[in-house]
């Protein structure tokens, strides 16, 4: 019989296959053959009663799942903060007060390690802004370094989000690109911060000619929002008392023999489960750290999985172009509206990490490009400067201008940062960067870890031995300047490669002429191979051609945000 393609019929070879199908004739006399449809793949006006009811049922076991999931992940991060902090003890507060942090490249890099180390930088620049109001620091200017560097601690917990989907190349390089968007925006704004503020004081005089016109109410409280449905949970778990972070930071003798963890809330035990077993500081954080790591990454992957399961098809579809749309008319509008987005969203969480996390594993999914994260992260940084500025209001009256400077210097730094790589859409340096970065760690997977290590842990510790080695900052800039030469020199002749190969002399139109080693990650990638072979896979056919097929898309997309404003 004389068949013609018929949407969902079968091919002749896979009838033997079908157990239940309809054999239908249509106008023409042709056999149709159609399978009973799915009940999840029908449509709304198609369904029964019994189909409806079901549907809905699912739908909402489904949404409850992925907001009890939501809920634990924010626990889970509030869990981890805590844990490391009892880790850290009584060095991490003691470690602000050094004499050395005057020294502003010791300051950032501190700012850094313990941010990292806390996994909190609400707990870096709320400890900051009590030492100020202590008068610990001379001067509010040896803090700016330190709330710098904590802005860049702070985007660690993203790019660790970003790892759990080391699974799928294809998904990790798009998720290590959304995390990585905000190191990148974080990093070149201290860069280009820090030296102005050292050379002329620029926050300093800004946010001190802002708060000799402000009046000031002291003892303002404390703003929970998202915190009010967390703590009954991690407070049930543990409970550490600010209080003694902040007089270990102040060498305060009363708070030699306390512990961080809450014990004794008033003349009885508190009721969290660690205080009654009550095993001391460091056993509750080595615990707890192990914990809470595993309750994030099983969050993570489950949510990643309903997600995968209910965003699927139309709905997929839907919420794309609706995430990732301009506005009509006005479409440099657009990427401003989701700066607000993501800072309004971050005051409610009290925190960035929550967002940015929250967000990345929907940029491997393709549900967010990489260029709207970009905004969403820039609201989120100024979103968390509300902490601060919350501590800074709750000091004494002859402290609280001080305070306050130092919590304004936190949020001038943000806004700078976007007026210089916003607006300008050449200048939006960190999409391009972050977007080479996916692409690499998309290959080479291992690529991630190193990043991971010397952007947050070895160049920053390397950083502060060379300016602990010499007060005056001559052995650092001996090392530092010949290298930030070389990486400005190659970048500008990567850029002339580009655009401008003829102004180049020949040799110099290509790296061919290095070894190859100094022009490729291949060598390394190929040794790490050979060392580590049981955890080093190489690509599937698929694999490459899904990341190829990405790149090429991201490429399009990026050249097209980059060279017009959202």
């Amino acid at each position: 019989m004389d068949t013609k393609p018929q949407k969902n019929a079968c091919s002749e070879k896979d009838v033997h296959n079908i157990s239940a199908m309809d054999l239908r004739k249509n106008k023409e006399g042709h056999v149709k053959i159609e399978l009973d449809t799915p009940p999840e793949s029908k449509k709304w006006r198609d369904m029964n009663g019994k189909e409806r009811a079901m549907r809905l049922f699912l739908i909402c076991g489904k949404t409850v799942a992925l907001l009890a999931l939501l809920y634990l992940f924010v626990c889970s991060l509030d869990l981890l903060s805590m844990a490391l902090q009892l880790v850290g003890g009584k060095a991490t507060g003691e470690i602000f007060s050094n004499p050395l942090m005057s020294n502003p490249m010791v300051g950032l890099m501190i700012g850094i390690l313990v941010t990292v180390a806390v996994q909190s930088s609400s707990t870096s620049t709320s400890i900051v802004v009590s030492l100020v109001a202590a008068g610990y620091f001379p001067s509010v200017k040896t803090a700016i370094p330190i709330i710098m560097g904590a802005n860049v601690g702070t985007s660690i917990t993203n790019t660790l989000v970003a790892i759990t989907r080391i699974n799928n190349r294809a998904e990790f390089g798009l998720a290590f690109a959304g995390a990585t968007v905000h190191d990148m925006f974080n990093w070149l704004t201290v860069v280009v911060l820090l030296i102005i503020e050292v050379s002329t004081g620029y926050l300093f005089y800004l946010t001190e000619a802002i708060v000799a016109t402000l009046d000031y109410n002291e003892g303002a409280e404390d703003i929970k929002l998202i915190k009010v449905i967390t703590e009954p949970l991690t407070k049930a778990i543990m409970e550490i008392d600010k209080n003694v972070l902040n007089g270990w930071a102040m060498q305060d003798p009363d708070y030699d023999n306390k512990t961080l963890l809450k014990v004794w809330c008033g003349e009885e035990k508190c009721e969290s489960l660690f205080a009654l077993f009550d095993i001391g500081d460091t056993a509750t954080g080595a615990i707890m750290t192990v914990v809470s790591l595993l309750l994030l990454c099983g969050c993570l992957i489950l949510m990643v999985k309903l997600l995968q399961n209910v965003l699927q098809g139309t709905v997929a579809k839907l919420i794309q172009k609706t995430i990732n749309a301009n506005i009509p008319y006005v479409p440099w509008l657009t990427g401003y509206i989701a700066i607000l987005v993501g800072a309004g969203a971050t005051f409610v969480l009290q925190s960035s990490s929550v967002f940015t996390s929250a967000l990345t594993p929907l940029v491997g999914m393709q549900i967010i490009s990489v260029n709207r994260m970009y905004p969403l992260c820039l609201g989120s940084n100024i979103g968390t400067t509300t902490t601060a500025l919350i501590a800074a209001l709750t000091a004494s009256a002859s402290k609280i201008k001080l305070t306050v400077q130092i919590a304004l210097c936190h949020l001038f730094f943000n806004l700078t940062g976007i007026l210089i790589f916003y607006p300008i859409p050449f200048m939006r340096w960190p999409l391009p960067m972050c977007k080479k970065l996916g692409q690499t760690t998309a290959r080479f997977r291992w690529f991630a870890f190193f990043y991971l290590l010397m952007s947050f842990f070895v160049i920053p510790g390397i950083v502060l031995g060379l300016s602990l080695a010499d007060e005056n900052g001559y052995v650092l800039m001996g090392v530092g300047i010949p290298i930030l030469l070389i990486l400005a020199l190659v970048v500008i002749i990567n850029l002339l490669q580009n655009r401008f190969p003829k102004a180049l002399p020949p040799f110099l139109r290509t790296w061919d002429w290095l070894p190859l080693w100094m022009r490729s990650i291949e060598p390394a990638d190929r040794l790490i191979s050979k060392l580590c072979g049981c955890c080093v896979k190489d690509m599937t056919e698929d694999e490459k051609e899904e990341i190829a097929k990405n790149e090429e898309l991201n490429e399009a997309k990026g050249i097209e945000n980059i060279v017009a404003p959202d």
